[in-house]
C-alpha cells in the first residue's frame, strides 16, 4: 500500500512541473522570437520485483520490474521557426533561418531571436526590454542618428543623403552554434552559452519591419494544459482515498 504513497505523491509533483512549464509558453504566445518549451518525465528508479515461498526464501523468482517515483527528467527547448508578423515598425527584425541576434549584456553577450528593438537617447540600437546593446558584424554596437535609414536583407543599415552620398551605420550580427543543447534559456528571451558561436553575418536573410512570431500552439498547449490538470486532480483524489483507508486500518482495525 505504501507503494501507492509514492506513485501518486511523485505524480502530483511532475504534473506540477509539467503545468508550469505551459503556463509559460501560453504567457509568451504573443512573445517575439519566443520557442516553446517542453517537458519530459521519466522513472527516478527501477527495482525488480521477487516471490518468494513464506517460508522458505530460497531460489526467489522474478515477477516484474517496478518504479517507486516518477520524475521531470528535462525541459526542452522547441527551436522551429515560428511565423512572420509584419509590424511597420522601422526597429523590428526577424530573421528567415537559423541564427541568432547578438546582444552585449551586464553578463556578456547573449543570445535572441527577438528583433524587436530600439534606440537610446544616444541612439544606440537596444532591446526592447532595455537589456543591452545589439550588436553589429564588427563586434561594436550599432549607433543609428537619423530615422530615415534602410535595411537589406542581409541586415545592412545604411542612409543615403540629398546629395547621394550614403553613410553605413552597420550590419546586424547573426551567430549560429553547433550544439543547440547546450544553450541556457535566461529570462527576457535570451540565451547564454559557452560554446564559441558561429559567425553567420550577412548570410541570413532579415526581415525588416517584420517580427518573428512565437512557435507556441495555443490549442496544443491547452489540450496539454487540461490533460495534466485531469492527471494531477486524479492523482490527488487517490492519495485521498489512501490516507483516508490508511486512518481506518490504525483506528478501526486496530482495536479487533
Amino acid at each position: 500500500m505504501y507503494q501507492g504513497f509514492y506513485n501518486l505523491v511523485s505524480g502530483m509533483l511532475t504534473q506540477n512541473r509539467n503545468l508550469n512549464v505551459i503556463s509559460n509558453n501560453m504567457v509568451n504566445v504573443q512573445t517575439a522570437g519566443y520557442k516553446r518549451d517542453k517537458m519530459t518525465s521519466s522513472t527516478f528508479d527501477e527495482e525488480m520485483l521477487y516471490r518468494t515461498g513464506r517460508k522458505n526464501k530460497g531460489n526467489p523468482e522474478e515477477m516484474s520490474v517496478t518504479s517507486r517515483i516518477r520524475t521531470a527528467q528535462q525541459t526542452h527547448v522547441n527551436y522551429e521557426q515560428g511565423s512572420f508578423q509584419s509590424t511597420g515598425g522601422i526597429y523590428d527584425f526577424a530573421l528567415s533561418a537559423d541564427g541568432f541576434f547578438c546582444i552585449q549584456t551586464a553578463q556578456g553577450v547573449q543570445y535572441t531571436r527577438n528583433g524587436s528593438f530600439y534606440v537610446d537617447n544616444q541612439g544606440y540600437l537596444m532591446m526592447n526590454n532595455g537589456l543591452g546593446r545589439v550588436l553589429g558584424a564588427d563586434g561594436g554596437p550599432i549607433q543609428i542618428n537619423n530615422e530615415n535609414f534602410t535595411v537589406d536583407g542581409s541586415g545592412t543599415i545604411r542612409v543615403v543623403d540629398y546629395d547621394g552620398t550614403e553613410q553605413v551605420y552597420g550590419t546586424l550580427r547573426v551567430v549560429d552554434f553547433e550544439d543547440y543543447g547546450q544553450l541556457h534559456k535566461e529570462d527576457y528571451g535570451v540565451y547564454s552559452t559557452e560554446q564559441a558561436p558561429r559567425d553567420i553575418s550577412g548570410q541570413v536573410p532579415i526581415q525588416w519591419k517584420m517580427l518573428e512570431r512565437s512557435n507556441v500552439d495555443m490549442v496544443e498547449e491547452m489540450t496539454s494544459m487540461m490533460t495534466s490538470q485531469r492527471a494531477l486532480q486524479s492523482a490527488a483524489q487517490a492519495l485521498k482515498m489512501y490516507d483516508q483507508i490508511m486512518n481506518r486500518s490504525a483506528n478501526d482495525i486496530g482495536r479487533l
